[in-house]
């Protein structure tokens, strides 16, 4: 499989963001996390880009580490590719002795690589096995969760993580016809989907099947307790002047990366201090106003860019205890 067709998202800004605080890093060599290595594509860049920074890069899919090792391997000892979870950033910085980094980096939600290999069971375009493990050596795949968890709880994955208004009809034929036989593709679900539909919800939004993938991806791979972990673990790694880019896809990640920079960003005096103590002030500045959108002429050139949300924030404090 070639590299070649992997565009990264909002790369140039990605790169803009950070680069104040790896390029301004004085004597000590600065250390930036890929917590979502994928195909290597923003990896390559920050390396290029800044010749003296030094890059720990995560990924959970043995897949994906293999391919970006060849793409990197011109950086020689300069990139450390790590087999691990991103919210497992601690210790892997503990591991590799690197107490704080000056620059992080998120591209959350499905790699290029997940998406195209039709056997991963990511994409509702094609038919392929129900698996959508990001690191398919563990786990449960989405077909397990589709045969074997409670109607109620498929209810509730489905509207908590698809945003599905139609989950209760959708769950109902699933869990029908799983009865006569267990789902093992993704083509028998996307048809079940289309039929268990109204029109009215058939003519909106692009393919039917779209939310209930995005569900079923989300809890097979713990992504939003995850993420929930990994975000403020990586602002906890941040050293001072140090800057954190997070890229979404959907309004759920997006949200819960809004909360944490935002916290970390506000004051937590109580009301009414005619003056606000050092422990009481904000970690974090946040460097996007809102969450920036991709251009129109990215979206064209990179149909995967369109839902892509982007927010930044740099460490101006240290905690307290």
């Amino acid at each position: 499989m070639s590299n070649t067709r992997h565009v990264p998202v909002m790369l140039q800004r990605c790169l803009d963001l950070l680069a104040p605080a790896l390029e301004g890093s004085g004597e000590r060599e600065a250390v930036v996390v890929d917590c979502t290595l994928g195909l290597g594509g923003h990896s390559e860049a920050l390396l290029s880009r800044f010749p003296a920074v030094r890059l720990i890069a995560l990924d959970r899919d043995p897949e994906a580490l293999r391919l970006s090792a060849e793409r990197l391997a011109p950086f020689g000892d300069r990139a450390t590719l790590v087999h691990a979870v991103y919210d497992e950033l601690p210790q892997v910085l503990d591991r590799l002795d690197v107490p704080r980094v000056q620059g992080v980096l998120f591209d959350l939600g499905v790699s290029s690589m997940q998406l195209d290999e039709a056997d991963r069971g990511f994409a509702y375009a094609q038919d392929a096995p129900l698996d959508m493990r990001m690191d398919q050596t563990t786990g449960v795949s989405a077909a397990e969760v589709l045969n074997t968890y409670a109607p109620g709880e498929l209810v509730r994955i489905l509207r908590m993580y698809g945003e599905e208004k139609q989950a209760k009809r959708i769950v109902s034929a699933i869990v029908r016809e799983r009865e006569k036989e267990p789902f093992t593709t993704s083509a028998r679900l996307v048809q079940l989907i289309r039929d268990a539909l109204p029109q009215a919800a058939k003519r909106t939004g692009g393919n039917p099947a779209k939310r209930t993938f995005q569900a079923l991806r989300i809890e097979v791979n713990g992504e939003l307790s995850v993420l929930e972990r990994a975000v403020p673990a990586a602002v906890g790694a941040l050293d001072i002047g140090g800057r954190i880019a997070v890229l979404s896809y959907h309004s759920l990640e997006d949200r819960l990366v809004k909360q944490v920079l935002a916290a970390g960003a506000a004051t937590t005096a109580p009301p009414g201090l005619p003056v606000v103590p050092e422990e009481y002030q904000p970690r974090l500045k946040l460097l996007t106003r809102g969450a920036e959108l991709p251009t129109e002429e990215e979206v064209a050139e990179n149909r995967r860019a369109a839902p892509a949300r982007l927010r930044g924030a740099e460490r101006i404090r240290k905690d307290v205890r």
